[in-house]
């Protein structure tokens, strides 16, 4: 949006979101002056009808003329978006200044009575503001006080009955809840219509709120809540902060009364917060009644029976359920690093892996994974815009505060269609405890969208085994710099592991970073693909030692097994406890794709790609898998299709190379060779020198392709052994495979086999050599059949 101008308001930046739409400066192009430019969310007006009755609401509401109110200037439809042009005002929210606590009395007095000097004027000309909460009140510089929205929950309905929750709204007109919960009036909770005095009961929670930093009625269950509101007294303030004044503490218990007749007026709460704060005490305002015990027992036992038989769906109602939940995929957000220190984004980093992977060990979920999260941190994107993109039905959005040995983190379940929050805890505990804290926080995000737990996943989220912290902190660092994929930051992981395995040899955590990380090592062509795998080998073997449950080293220990030792049962079984233990594991149902692939099994392979996809939707290498596997099977035009779509999330060359070989392969020799040469000129990698090769010798174009083999060839003497296959080619090597595949294309066969032999001493990439149509030319010959004997693949599949 930013950049574009909707009617003749030029949109600048974004200011915000909330439950009705985004929030923008725009400058109006027309008047030359900036504004805030509110775009409603999508559906939010139904038809339009509801649209003209909003347009003449909303010229009711531009006449409202005072200091402390917002003024709206417009309404308009453009291209079927409803939005409303507000007075834009410089400052933070009051929620955004309650954050740093309670507020000193003299201030909350001075901002109340400025709140209720706007309501009593906007009462006077019968507006209700219906949703009056901190989030809607601001705060200039000099302290003075704008509220925003007034009216907009009454002219806003929902699109369908939505269910308050602690943060949500809901409407309060044919049986609808309007306003966010915790600052909605007993009345409005009973579905009655909100009148004055329900401002009133906002207005003193929010007086509440400034005076102790805490709602009047905590609770976060939605149900729990609504009890509390309807039946229990607010807790006297003083009880939470002594240095509230008996008079400040007089005015808010009274704007709390349960029975809307004994709160007063706006005016009547603005003259006594003025009479306090010129007195130093409150006009008699007679006694504060608290519910008799039988009323409030009544109150319960009505409340219980309604909910109990749901009547007019008042339980479904509050407990979230106006609609049925569904909520099947899941996107956990970077959470945000509040140590206020850069040297701690690696421990937030962390702790949200940490999480996606505890929470993709539960079957009922789809947990998209880290790799199509993460590119979301800091983002500016609205909750839709990400849910989107990443296909998600949620989010969970949070931090993670570190403060010496303790770890706070809070996380907050958002509904991506509704933009609803549906549920926030926080959770605090001792650093050592950190592992248990995270299974804890998957379980309880589990059971908000009704999930069900097995015993056995319950088992593998239960982790009582306290953590060294400084060995923990290691692991986390080693993970986070080894995600950069650069062979300096593999080896500065490894040099963290093998610190931690020094002063913790039997962690088992440690273990799975360093097999990765020796997987991925084994790009680096001054080591050999041998010693690399050893050490995998030795790392993963050591982990399932100490932790058979850990589906990372499974699926680590299946490459080795299936790029290396082609043992082609032990590879599958072991990608089969894999995903058993993490059924939400991205990497492992690509790797079990692959595997399937390369035994000729394609049919059996798509669905795992496609899982992988759902998954991990912006992770190129679960589209280079599918676009491999159609490959292999001779569908080229999918192939294509898919390479295509990795090449927008990534323009990698290991793309390029394969989409090269599909339009080959396919016959679409000018296509291959343009992109081949294209690619070429962007990089230098042999791999594209090796596509562009093959492009050229199905094109006919022999002289050339043997003018870049030749170029290979020189190249190739400089080099070391080449590495096994580890989720991503390594670009700067020269695969002798895949030259093999070159010669078979020219019908060079004696070649082809010189370079084929090369890549069985080394084991480099042969596992694709029974499947390949590269290599059809070969097949009749007895070498082939030699190579496919010695490599013990499994039988073809019938």
């Amino acid at each position: 949006m930013i950049g574009n101008t909707i009617s003749h308001y030029r949109i600048v930046e974004k200011l915000g979101e909330g439950g009705m739409g985004v929030v923008y400066r725009a400058h109006d192009e027309q008047l030359d002056r900036d504004v805030a430019l509110k775009v409603l969310s999508a559906g939010a007006l139904a038809d339009e009808s509801a649209r003209m009755r909003f347009r003449r609401e909303a010229l009711v509401l531009s006449q409202l003329n005072h200091p402390n109110i917002a003024v709206v200037h417009a309404f308009d439809t453009q291209d079927g978006v409803d939005f409303l042009a507000m007075e834009l005002v410089p400052g933070v929210t009051l929620a955004q200044k309650l954050a740093a606590g309670a507020l000193p009395e003299k201030e909350a007095i001075a901002l109340g009575m400025q709140i209720a000097d706007a309501l009593e004027e906007a009462h006077e000309r019968n507006i209700v503001h219906r949703d009056l909460k901190p989030g809607n009140v601001m705060v200039t510089a000099k302290g003075r006080v704008k509220v925003l929205d007034f009216g907009l929950a009454r002219l806003v309905p929902p699109t369908e009955l939505e269910a308050a929750t602690t943060a949500g709204s809901a409407e309060t007109q044919a049986g609808m809840l309007v306003g966010t919960m915790p600052y909605m009036a007993p009345e409005q909770l009973q579905g009655q219509r909100a009148d004055a005095r329900s401002d009133v009961w906002a207005l003193g929670s929010v007086l509440y709120e400034m005076a102790t930093a805490r709602r009047p009625f905590p609770e976060k269950e939605p149900t729990q809540l609504v009890a509390a509101i309807l039946t229990h007294p607010a807790q006297p303030p003083r009880e939470l902060n002594s240095r509230v004044s008996p008079g400040l503490e007089s005015i808010i218990l009274k704007a709390l009364e349960k029975d809307p007749s004994r709160r007063g007026s706006a005016k009547e709460l603005r003259e006594n917060l003025e009479h306090l704060s010129t007195t130093g005490h409150v006009a008699a305002l007679g006694p504060w009644h608290r519910y008799a015990l039988a009323s409030a027992a009544g109150l319960a036992v009505l409340l219980a029976i309604l909910v109990g038989l749901n009547v007019d769906k008042l339980r479904d109602r509050l407990q979230g359920r106006s609609r049925p939940l569904h909520i099947e995929s899941i996107a956990v957000l970077p959470l945000e690093n509040l140590s206020h220190d850069l040297e701690q984004e690696y421990f937030a980093d962390g702790v949200t892996e940490e999480l996606i992977t505890d929470m993709a060990k539960i079957s009922a979920l789809k947990v998209i994974s880290r790799t199509s999260v993460m590119p979301y941190k800091n983002t500016k994107k609205s909750v839709r815009e990400i849910a989107g993109e990443l296909k998600a039905d949620a989010l969970i959005d949070g931090s993670v505060r570190r403060s010496a040995d303790r770890v706070r983190v809070t996380v907050e379940l958002i509904e991506a269609s509704s933009n609803q929050p549906l549920w926030t805890e926080s959770y605090e505990r001792d650093f050592r405890n950190i592992l248990a804290m995270q299974g804890e926080v998957a379980q309880a995000i589990a059971r908000q969208v009704r999930a069900v737990i097995t015993p056995q996943e319950q088992a593998r989220l239960i982790r009582n085994s306290p953590v060294d912290p400084e060995v923990y902190e290691r692991y986390l660092k080693g993970r986070h710099i080894m995600m950069r994929g650069d062979l300096e930051d593999v080896r500065k992981a490894i040099e963290y592991f093998q610190s931690g395995l020094a002063k913790d040899p039997n962690n088992a955590l440690i273990y799975t970073g360093l097999a990765d990380a020796y997987i991925q090592q084994m790009s680096d062509v001054h080591e050999s693909a041998a010693e690399a795998t050893a050490k995998s080998r030795a790392a993963t073997t050591k982990a399932l030692e100490l932790d058979e449950s850990l589906a990372e080293a499974h699926s680590s220990l299946a490459m080795i097994k299936f790029a290396y030792d082609w043992d082609w049962a032990g590879a599958e079984r072991e990608l089969k406890r894999a995903l058993e233990l993490n059924p939400g594991y991205s990497l492992a149902y690509v790797r079990y794709g692959v595997y399937l692939t390369a035994v000729g099994r394609h049919i059996d392979g798509l669905p795992y790609f496609e899982k992988a996809q759902r998954l991990d939707p912006i992770d190129p290498w679960a589209y280079a898998g599918v676009a491999y596997s159609y490959f292999m099977a001779r569908k080229y035009g999918e192939a294509i299709e898919q390479y295509r779509k990795g090449l927008e999330i990534e323009p990698d060359p290991m793309m390029y190379f394969g989409l090269v070989l599909a339009l080959a392969q396919k016959g679409d020799h000018a296509t291959a060779v343009s992109e081949a040469e294209k690619a070429s000129r962007l990089n230098d990698s042999p791999l594209l020198l090796t596509g562009l090769a093959s492009a050229y010798a199905m094109a006919g174009r022999r002289a050339d392709s043997t003018r870049i083999l030749r170029q290979l060839e020189e190249i190739s003497r400089h080099q070391g052994p080449a590495p096994p296959w580890h989720g991503r080619k390594p670009t700067s090597y020269v695969c002798p495979y895949e030259v093999a595949g070159v010669y078979a294309q020219l019908g060079n066969k004696d070649l082809a086999f010189e370079w084929l032999d090369r890549a069985y001493q080394v084991r480099s990439c042969m596992y694709w050599f029974r499947q390949d149509p590269r290599l059809d030319s070969l097949r009749s010959d007895p070498r082939f059949q030699d190579l496919l004997r010695r490599m013990n693949f499994p039988p073809s599949p019938s």
